[in-house]
């Protein structure tokens, strides 16, 4: 399978490297966009304000340049938080994807959006103060009306970005068990 695997506000660091190599060793093909170009920080608050300071459109114009090239191959879209909105966004627009998979992170939807079945699945900290209990049923219930096929794993007292071991949401249990669920998912593909 061919994978876009999208950073969160905290920019490309080893975490997400790692993620890309772990999808490579179970055999597929990862291409990992640097959409901060290289710079990557240990607060979300930086972070967040990095992703205003380019913009939500230029970065949207650089994963759009980013995926165009293996578009035509049929991508599942991935990402971390902040990435995972931009793999939404694109994953929902392309109509040849193959699967969108959400780590800590969704997105809005456009008005009209329709996709064929379109297999999703996130996994989410649980509570999660980015992705609300209101907000992500009210998510699920847009995404089923627009066509995909959603799962969704919580994960009970893990923090935001719990995948990401030099973070302080680190949670080693629930990385795992998201590892093990998105790995199957993606090869199920």
């Amino acid at each position: 399978m061919d994978i876009m695997l999208f950073h969160s506000v905290y920019g490309l660091r080893p975490a997400v490297r790692d993620a890309a190599d772990r999808l490579r060793a179970a055999g597929h093909q990862v291409w990992v966009p640097d959409l901060f170009d290289g710079w990557t920080t240990d607060s979300v608050e930086e972070g967040m304000a990095k992703r205003d300071e380019i913009g939500k459109d230029e970065l949207l114009k650089r994963a759009i340049l980013a995926a165009a090239p293996y578009s035509e191959r049929g991508l599942v879209y991935a990402g971390f938080s902040f990435g995972a909105s931009v793999a939404q966004t694109l994953a929902l627009g392309d109509e040849k994807a193959r699967g969108l998979l959400l780590l800590h992170g969704t997105s809005d939807l456009a008005p009209n959006v329709s996709v064929d079945e379109l297999p999703v699945q996130l996994h989410v900290a649980d509570p999660d103060p980015f992705e609300t209990h209101d907000w992500l049923s009210s998510w699920y219930l847009q995404m089923r009306r627009a066509g995909a096929d959603v799962e969704i794993y919580r994960y009970p007292g893990a923090g935001h970005v719990y995948t990401d071991p030099e973070l302080p949401d680190w949670d080693e249990e629930s990385a795992d068990r998201t590892w093990s669920v998105g790995l199957a998912f993606v090869d199920s593909l």
